[in-house]
């Protein structure tokens, strides 16, 4: 009945209305719930907990104490804080303000009711045999020393910010540079604009910075930080994007990314002149569209960048590129790890003098200037390391700096790579011999169709369950679907060249469509083997097996789908404990930044942790996937035809000529 009282007087301080209950994870504080709203906070407290009740003073001792552990830095003097006290809670005893719960658990005044219960185990004992029926504090939220000391121990630990500016959203992280340890997360969704064409992508640049924006300020909830615990920036981005500004910095048109495939005749044009299979993802078939369909804007462009240089631009007031990111243009001298002049003016005769200059690995691209730094909730002043592509960092973020294991990403867009010491040349252009964030090489195959054929799957056949439910079902379908099979080339494909493709299912017989989990199954397969023709390329091209795939993205999460990959691959499956890489690699390399090591002795010094769950081969499943992989690529061939190859006869020398 007390407690009773209480909480209905915490409605009434609170306007009436209902009071939203939040219950701490923490195994500690498991039984301690705290209803809040507005400025009033009203929390059970574990009778367990042998704590001691006794009325407020502004005198000194105990009970002065107990009124500091109370405060509330967003609190006025105006406003109260009331808790309860109940008996039928049970609970481990608290053990002060080391029981405050995990990061982004509970808002600021359920912590506020957590210090408090903690604050009481410091309160005199009543002699043993009273007993205390639940009684109801309520104290002005006064200056408190243990909060405020509590808050002041925060606020020294130090963050590396990682922000990956991706296709559907922008995810950022807060590296703790003490611990060695992710400490907060956020997050911005956002879309494509509208298009006319069925094969355009494009986004506003604007969209990724308000994206950087919301992220960062949500991580920072999540850390329970300030913007001035933050000692450095990283930033991802999304590779192949057309960035255009004009002279004074604007930016032209919206960027077309990677996924656009409107620039494939182009693509086939600069193909055949570079002696390489290019695909319409590469941003230098999307410069010669520019030239050929919108020369106004071509004429206004002065700069031609990538997503995560623009957003560096935007931090600092510096533009530079990087080789890891720049590799994916289309341009460079791989062998050299320069951009080819002859190769740009293929392109267009004024497009070497639109790239800038590329910087070195490991060093400084600029400090974010108080501007971007209002914009951004950033502090000004502080380091921006040079950032790169998302695959890059997403190798950083997945530990992947020396050769022996490759990351397969399960996102928009599916890939494999891994570390290699050399440039792996492929003519057929599968394999991608892009350059890494640390001064190696990086072979990569992408497929444009991943977890968006998993996710249409649910969406047609799922019949309203979720992701999970569907997996759990798709565990009682054998491998290869029993014939049926998902093309998954939604967008068209860049591995293989087919721009022209769709998605198919085949192998349909009756009743296949009645089971949900048949075609979830099916489509998860089939996004998985156009990875797989990736690691038979690589073999193909002298690159040893891997010892073991890393996957990450937002496909990793899926224990069914690492299963499959395992299988299929015929390769021991593992996981990082953080799935978002991209972001992570970013915060790693700006942490090795401001340490003074290289970036690739950082992330061997500190190596991502990964989970306990292994994903091992089932021989007999890898077998079945072998059968159905070749009937995969059979039923590709024969509706898309072979893939388009470039003939390089006389073309390539009349350019360099």
């Amino acid at each position: 009945m007390t407690e009773r009282r209480a909480i209905d007087g915490a409605k009434r301080r609170a306007g009436g209305a209902t009071l939203a209950p939040a219950r701490s994870r923490e195994s500690h504080l498991r039984n301690l719930i705290v209803f809040v709203r507005h400025d009033v906070a009203v929390a059970r407290i574990p009778q367990r907990a042998r704590v001691g009740v006794c009325a407020w003073s502004d005198r000194s001792g105990p009970r002065e104490r107990i009124t500091r552990h109370l405060q509330c830095p967003t609190a006025t003097r105006s406003r109260h804080h009331v808790l309860s006290v109940s008996e039928s809670a049970s609970a481990p005893p608290a053990a002060r303000s080391s029981l405050l719960p995990a990061p982004g658990v509970m808002s600021s005044l359920a912590r506020t009711a957590a210090i408090a219960a903690a604050a009481f185990d410091t309160a005199p004992r009543r002699r043993r045999g009273r007993r205390h029926r639940g009684r109801v504090v309520v104290a002005r939220a006064k200056a408190s020393a243990a909060s405020n000391a509590a808050d002041k121990a925060k606020s020294k630990a130090t963050y590396a910010l990682g922000v990956d500016v991706g296709t559907q959203g922008t995810k950022a992280i807060l590296y703790d540079l003490d611990a060695r340890a992710v400490a907060g997360r956020g997050a911005k969704s956002y879309g494509l604009l509208p298009n006319a064409s069925a094969n355009a992508a494009e986004q506003d640049p604007a969209t990724w910075l308000d994206g950087v924006r919301v992220a960062v300020k949500n991580a920072l909830a999540d850390a329970r930080a300030t913007p001035d615990a933050i000692a450095c920036v990283g930033v991802s981005g999304q590779q192949h994007g057309m960035v255009c500004l004009d002279a004074e910095g604007a930016v032209v048109r919206p960027a077309k990314l990677w996924c656009d495939t409107e620039s494939a005749a182009e693509a086939t044009e600069l193909g055949k002149m570079f002696g390489w299979n290019m695909q319409a993802g590469f941003t230098a078939s999307k410069v010669r569209w520019l030239k050929n369909v919108e020369p106004q804007n071509w004429e206004r462009t002065k700069t031609v960048c990538l997503p995560h240089d623009y957003v560096n631009y935007f931090m600092t007031g510096e533009m530079h590129m990087e080789r890891g990111d720049a590799s994916g243009i289309g341009v460079m001298d791989m062998e050299a790890r320069e951009i080819d002049e002859a190769k740009c003016d293929a392109v267009d005769a004024r497009f070497f003098e639109t790239l800038p200059k590329l910087l070195p690995p490991d060093v400084e691209w600029g400090k974010v200037t108080p501007d971007a730094g209002a914009f951004l909730g950033l502090p000004a002043g502080i380091p921006v390391s040079v950032g790169s592509g998302d695959n890059m960092m997403s190798a950083l973020g997945a530990g992947c700096v020396n050769e022996g294991r490759l990351v397969v990403s399960l996102g928009t867009s599916g890939t494999l790579f891994g570390y290699n010491a050399e440039t792996v040349p492929d003519p057929t252009a599968a394999i991608q011999p892009f350059c890494d964030a640390t001064g190696g090489y990086l072979p990569l195959l992408c497929s444009m169709n991943c977890t968006r054929v998993v996710g249409e799957a649910r969406q047609a056949f799922g019949g309203g369950r979720s992701h999970e439910e569907l997996a759990e079902e798709a565990k009682s379908v054998p491998p290869g679907s029993g014939g049926v099979r998902f093309l998954p080339y939604l967008v068209g494909e860049r591995s293989p060249n087919w721009p022209h493709a769709m998605g198919t299912l085949t192998g349909l017989r009756p009743g296949s469509l009645c089971t949900p989990g048949v075609v979830y199954n099916a489509a998860m397969e089939g996004a998985t083997y156009a990875l797989l023709g990736g690691l038979k390329r690589m073999s193909e091209l002298g690159l040893s097996p891997p010892t073991e795939l890393a996957v990450v993205g937002g496909g990793s999460k899926s224990k069914r789908w690492r299963q499959i990959i395992a299988d299929a691959f015929d390769t021991r499956v593992t996981w990082p404990v953080e799935p978002e890489t991209a972001a992570l690699g970013a915060a790693l390399q700006a942490a090795a930044l401001v340490s003074g090591a290289s970036t690739r002795a950082f992330v061997e010094e500190n190596p991502p942790a990964y989970a306990d769950d292994v994903s091992e081969p089932n021989p007999d499943a890898a077998a079945a996937h072998a059968e159905n992989y070749e009937e995969f690529v059979r039923e590709g061939e024969a509706l898309f035809g072979p893939e388009i190859v470039c003939d390089v006869r006389g073309e390539y020398d009349e350019v360099y000529a």
